[in-house]
């Protein structure tokens, strides 16, 4: 998967073959076909190993807070996956955008979206947050933060600029502060 997702980056994955993988992996073409149907079968690999990486970020964020601060934790969830994002921005374009998915159901059904679902359900239930349907408002957030990231950032000041004004859009969603 390195030696596909280093290809892709350099070659673009239309003009990647197997054959350019299996030499950049020192594996055989048997070896390939074994683990992945085709180059397809490796992006989409790549794209679990991408949001994989980014959830595990936001637990790492998440659980640094205390058990009781929802602010923090909302806070938390929506900073590391935007960071998650903008420190992968290459990888993200190569995955979603240069090799689109079959279909456009990950935008609304994903472990990203129903682990921010579950924080915001949990919330309501500590009665942290008033929410008709935290499934719904997962979605919309996700998919918010998701078309906010895609803008280019001039520097460092602005990706802090933008990290904070996602978490604070985040929390006044909810209601808080």
């Amino acid at each position: 998967m390195n030696a596909a997702e280093r290809l892709f980056l350099d070659k673009g994955f239309d003009a990647t073959s197997v054959e350019d993988i299996t030499r950049g992996a020192d594996v055989a073409k048997g070896t390939f076909y074994l683990h992945f149907p085709g180059k397809t079968g490796v992006v989409e690999a790549l794209r679990e190993r991408f949001v994989r990486g980014v959830l595990d970020r936001i637990a790492a964020g998440v659980a640094e807070v205390g058990e009781d601060d929802w602010h923090g934790k909302l806070s938390a969830w929506s900073r590391a996956c935007c960071g998650g994002y903008l420190d992968a921005a290459w990888l993200h374009q190569l995955v979603f955008v240069a090799a689109q998915p079959s279909s456009r159901d990950g935008l609304a059904d994903n472990i990203l979206v129903n682990d921010l679902a579950g924080l915001l359900e949990r919330g309501v239930d500590a009665k942290a947050w008033t929410l008709d349907d935290p499934r719904f408002t997962a979605i919309f957030l996700f998919n918010a933060l998701h078309g906010i990231v895609q803008q280019p950032l001039a520097d460092d000041q602005s990706r802090r600029d933008m990290l904070d004004a996602i978490a604070g859009h985040f929390l006044r969603i909810v209601g808080l502060p």
